[in-house]
């Protein structure tokens, strides 16, 4: 699978691959990944079923492990620094366990490797619900999901992946929901097990008041990824790169670069 991405930064720079939350995009990390394209060459991938890749099935770790390493190959890239947010942490913590080879430095940002409960089955629901291609604006397409989905940020978060229709009629959801749907229970679980590790360095970065991690999985975490360091950013959720993007671009940029033999 030929996978979207935008790319930052000069090509003479460490290569750094950016992996995307659930029902996200490479459009979500243009902020972040603008500022890290002026330490690495940063390359933001639309996994498969996102933003403007292609559609397929299944929607697995195992499909996308082999679609982010084909775009690899393709792009002359032997081995590259990883960064992953939510559904994409669990993706690229897979990749560093399997593959050890083409990770620098591995990056994850607020997901542990275990299983989460069901959370997003609501918001397939909602976003269902809506007859997308008899929209005339985005505005209406906000105020039909209102009373599914209350909160105002997840209400955003859920259009990013509404876009206007190729026939310029009314719109259509870019994100495959029939895919994720059906693989949703895979997404929840750890690709990662008890008998896996990375041995290379690796960071994770937690929001402290995120409800995806504890305190709790911190000792599972070290466990499979022993040359790791654990920053939790106190007062932020689920999305430091949005909610403290210059502190997280400064702690990445600080890990990344640190002795970095592979620049």
């Amino acid at each position: 699978m030929d996978l979207f991405c935008r790319s930052f930064g000069d090509s003479s720079s460490p290569p750094l691959v950016v992996l995307h939350g659930l029902l996200g995009s490479s459009r979500n990390w243009q902020g972040a990944g603008s500022d890290l394209g002026a330490f690495f060459h940063t390359h933001c991938l639309d996994v498969r079923n996102h933003g403007q890749s292609p559609h397929g099935s299944p929607h697995s770790y195992a499909a996308m492990v082999e679609d982010t390493l084909a775009w690899m190959d393709r792009n002359a890239i032997e081995s590259a620094h990883f960064l992953g947010h939510s559904m994409g942490g669990k993706l690229a913590m897979k990749i560093a366990c399997d593959y050890p080879e083409r990770v620098r430095k591995l990056v994850v940002v607020d997901i542990a490797p275990k299983t989460y409960p069901s959370s997003h089955d609501s918001e397939y629901v909602a976003m269902r619900s809506i007859d997308v291609g008899a929209l005339s604006t985005r505005k209406e397409a906000d105020q039909l999901l209102e009373p599914r989905v209350p909160d105002w940020g997840t209400r955003q978060f859920l259009l990013t992946n509404l876009v206007r229709s190729d026939s310029g009629t009314g719109f259509r959801w870019q994100v495959n929901i029939d895919a994720l749907e059906e693989n949703q229970r895979e997404i929840e679980a750890s690709p990662v097990g008890d008998g896996d590790r990375y041995d290379g360095p690796a960071l994770f970065v937690m929001g402290g008041q995120s409800r995806y991690s504890t305190p709790e999985d911190y000792s599972k975490i070290r466990r499979l990824f022993p040359d790791c360091s654990i920053d939790v950013i106190p007062e932020s959720g689920h999305n430091p790169h949005f909610e403290f993007r210059e502190d997280f671009v400064s702690r990445v940029a600080n890990f990344l670069n640190a002795s970095d033999s592979g620049a």
